[in-house]
């Protein structure tokens, strides 16, 4: 084999290995959370319940930069290649929503089970302006969502597989099990073993009012945290 027929094979080597590189790129798929960003009514609540919960389960998280309070409107996979196309489609939503001028009401304590702990929240009563809010954004983001995704979609793995399982079905799932009629908006607080949030879920709550501050877009993290920001709206009215 002479010396030019090598190197055309070697080139097409090349261009193979690159063009596979550049697909796998192209098709990686992201675990997003678009939600809503609570004033400082909400988070005067949230930090101080998170204090609580860790206060009897330090495992727990604290609220920080990499668990941001927030108000889930939907979790979905996505194209990373087209988060850009994402961003612009929800955009167009939230301009239009005056989101800033919505009042929500918090009204109780709850808890999503993971194993013998639980994600506690503050429940906020749906009204029919963040309902419409959320159908909207489903709509907008459908075109570039994907069935599901891989542990490697969201910014770090759980210590337990198990854990991981549950969290990818729940984002694959999210629509349509937690939306419209489905939909349980909340802020999440933290963890603490599920005995403890019984007790803390038949307590008398007061219930108040607050408003969303802006909107953003995060990558999610273990037990659905919003864990980093991609995209971030103030939203102003």
């Amino acid at each position: 084999m002479n010396t030019m027929r090598i190197q055309t094979i070697l080139v097409a080597v090349v261009v193979s290995v690159l063009a596979s590189i550049a697909t796998s790129a192209q098709s990686k798929v992201i675990a997003i959370d678009i939600l809503l960003e609570p004033d400082s009514t909400m988070l005067r609540y949230s930090d101080a319940n998170n204090a609580r919960l860790l206060a009897v389960f330090p495992k727990g998280f604290a609220l920080d930069a990499e668990h941001r309070p927030h108000l889930t409107l939907i979790q979905r996979f996505v194209r990373t290649e087209d988060l850009g196309k994402v961003y612009a489609a929800a955009e167009k939503v939230l301009v239009s929503a005056n989101v800033n001028a919505m009042k929500l009401e918090a009204f109780k304590y709850y808890y999503a089970p993971v194993g013998a702990v639980g994600v506690a929240g503050i429940c906020v009563k749906p009204t029919p302006e963040i309902i419409k809010l959320q159908t909207d954004i489903i709509a907008a983001v459908k075109p570039f969502a994907v069935e599901s995704g891989p542990i490697d979609a969201f910014t770090a793995a759980h210590d337990n597989p198990t854990n991981d399982a549950a969290l990818i079905q729940y984002v694959s799932t999210f629509v349509p099990k937690m939306s419209g009629e489905n939909f349980n908006p909340h802020v999440s607080t933290g963890i603490a073993p599920r005995v403890y949030l019984d007790k803390m879920n038949t307590e008398a709550f007061q219930s108040f009012v607050f408003s969303p501050a802006g909107a953003a877009v995060y990558q999610l993290g273990p037990f659905g945290t919003a864990a980093k920001k991609l995209k971030a709206w103030e939203l102003k009215p």
